[in-house]
């Protein structure tokens, strides 16, 4: 039995591998929706009279949004949960009347996991290791509180030791298999809520693979960003944003507020049961385009969070490979068809790609390293596909010395093949 499990818990995606010398294996999970090897890191919770008048059928990954999409209007739906971890403000948030922390959440999602899993779950894991990023996602995170609360979590199952490792450089211990001589490496990595890069200097001294690190830094924009540019750009203005309302003698404007929980997944989750939202409601009566207000409710109200989820990333996954591409949402009725070209959507990411470069910046500046000693650049996760983003590093860094890939398995198969080692405590956070 491998001695540890990599966790890499991810904003969209959540994948566990365990490793047995170099080899490593991702666990397998079956749950209604089939059998896979990473599940989405969503939740959903729904009332079934089979188990009791106060019971819920909990379900997660792809079992989660198929239970949604079956039980459209019935089902309450939560993704994105990890970009909550380090919010002072996130408190946690009400399912069917009862409040569930962060750590509530993480713990509920991890053991519909491990039920999935089934014999693959190992019985005597000595340790876990956890992916943490660099910096985490959100206004103003707090890494300690985080750490806390991923503590909490995961010391509810038990495990003798937990460990935690940044994310890339996970990711990088990964690619480091592959290397064929020494190198100074720099990964970045481009999650759902976060970018990150380590910057590392990978050694074979005695027949064992040694690392140094050089260098961190993060910022808290990622794929995530870049869906809601799209959504406030395409998205919103057909739903209010921008429009007015009438209060007493005065003419105001829709506050934005309300789209940006609508155009960010986390907080689209928890939209629902707010008080913004019976605000919002409110707001029709006097509002000078109601039409635009009542279909923004509606959208809310029929759950068209996800379908709307699923049209925002079609677009922006075909804008990497074409120069414009189709947007398609029914559910706005005319207002959801139109094409994007990918010269506004770059101009509607301009700010997230200055931060994006920001921090790759700052990992060089404060090291003193230049673009000439990088060996190699390590690039993974789906936003690295956007065109946008990797002009940032072929304009930086010869082509030749650029790799992507293991999108999906390499920081949990890092995670891994660290947790293996007896010099465990040189890679963890």
């Amino acid at each position: 039995m491998a001695q540890a499990l990599g966790l890499d818990f991810g904003t969209t995606n959540t994948v566990i591998a365990s490793a047995s010398g170099n080899t490593t294996h991702s666990m397998n999970f079956t749950s209604a929706a089939g059998t896979a090897d990473s599940m989405r890191t969503a939740l959903s919770f729904m009332k079934d009279r089979n188990l009791g008048a106060s019971a819920l059928k909990v379900e997660a990954g792809h079992a989660a949004i198929r239970q949604f999409i079956d039980n459209p209007g019935d089902c309450r739906f939560l993704q994105s949960i990890k970009t909550f971890a380090a919010s002072p403000i996130f408190q946690g948030t009400l399912i069917y009347a009862k409040r569930h922390s962060f750590e509530d959440l993480m713990e509920i999602f991890l053991r519909r996991l491990k039920n999935y899993a089934g014999e693959e779950w190992p019985t005597d894991t000595k340790r876990i290791v956890a992916g943490r990023p660099v910096h985490f996602a959100g206004a103003s995170p707090d890494p300690a509180l985080a750490a806390e609360r991923y503590n909490a979590a995961l010391s509810r199952f038990g495990f003798p030791e937990i460990h935690y490792v940044y994310e890339p450089v996970a990711a990088a211990f990964y690619f480091a298999q592959n290397l064929k001589a020494d190198a100074t490496v720099l990964v970045a990595d481009f999650g759902g809520g976060t970018t990150d890069y380590s910057l590392i200097r990978f050694e074979t001294i005695a027949g064992k693979l040694t690392a140094t690190p050089i260098g961190h830094s993060g910022v808290g924009v990622a794929g995530d960003h870049f869906d809601y540019r799209i959504i406030d750009n395409v998205v919103a203005p057909q739903i209010g944003k921008g429009s007015h309302f009438k209060s007493f003698d005065k003419i105001l404007e829709v506050p934005t507020n309300y789209y940006s929980s609508f155009g960010r997944w986390n907080q689209l989750s928890i939209f629902k049961t707010s008080r913004e939202f019976e605000d919002l409601k409110k707001l029709v009566r006097t509002a000078l385009e109601p039409e635009k207000l009542e279909t923004f409710i509606d959208l809310v109200d029929h759950d068209e969070g996800y379908p709307l989820y699923q049209a925002v990333s079609a677009t922006k996954m075909a804008l990497s490979a074409n120069e414009e591409a189709a947007f398609d949402f029914a559910p706005l009725g005319k207002g959801g068809h139109r094409t994007v070209r990918r010269s506004d959507f770059e101009g509607w990411i301009s700010d997230d790609l200055a931060r994006i470069e920001g921090a790759l910046d700052d990992v060089l500046q404060t090291t003193n390293t230049p673009s000439s000693a990088i060996d190699k650049v390590f690039l993974t996760g789906g936003t690295s596909f956007v065109p946008a983003v990797r002009r940032i590093f072929t304009e930086r860094f010869d082509a030749a010395r650029i790799e992507t890939g293991g999108e999906l398995l390499s920081i949990a198969h890092g995670l891994a093949l660290i947790g293996e080692r007896d010099d465990i405590t040189q890679w963890t956070v």
